[in-house]
């Protein structure tokens, strides 16, 4: 049977670090034996086929250890199921207050686990901004951006590596590529 997933590489092509081609990505994880694979903008998403049956954990560490072989970059790989993403999409406990996709943003979780370390961080009163967990994910509001809020840098210290961020419009564009 085949699964389409998604895997959503860390801190590629952002800013000047971790500079990787989407074509020689697109290639690597093809190489790896996925199918179908194709890229969604130019920041480490991609979608493939996968008909091994593997699991999204076990998909997300041989893609990791590639790109560590091929390109020598350490980058935290999270991978779902297209189906697992489309939930997470029609989840959103946040639609009512953010209007604004750019300004939503998903915190993608490496493994459910993780979704402990951000509980505390889910019981604070973050206005105007706003906190929301999913199952595998944290739904942030930063109305003013990213970059002045607190909640980005609140998420990532309490689970390190271990989370990939997304604005919703790119959770949006990578979902109807599916």
């Amino acid at each position: 049977m085949t699964t389409t997933m998604v895997a959503l590489l860390r801190g590629i092509n952002v800013g000047r670090a971790k500079r990787v081609a989407m074509a020689d990505l697109r290639s690597l994880v093809s190489e790896l034996g996925f199918s179908d694979v194709r890229s969604v903008l130019n920041s480490g998403n991609l979608i493939f086929d996968d008909d091994s049956g593997a699991a999204p954990a076990t998909v997300a560490a041989r893609i990791e250890s590639a790109v560590d072989d091929r390109f020598g970059l350490d980058a935290r790989v999270v991978v779902l199921t297209a189906a697992e993403l489309a939930e997470l999409v029609a989840s959103n406990p946040l639609g009512a207050v953010a209007d604004n996709p750019s300004r939503l943003h998903v915190a993608l979780l490496a493994r459910s686990a993780h979704r402990t370390a951000l509980e505390p961080l889910a019981e604070r009163d973050w206005r105007p901004e706003a906190l929301a967990l999913g199952e595998r994910c944290a739904y942030l509001w930063c109305p003013a951006g990213v970059l002045k809020s607190a909640l980005p840098k609140a998420v990532e210290s309490a689970v390190g590596a271990a989370v990939t961020m997304r604005t919703w419009a790119t959770a949006l564009k990578i979902l109807a590529k599916c």
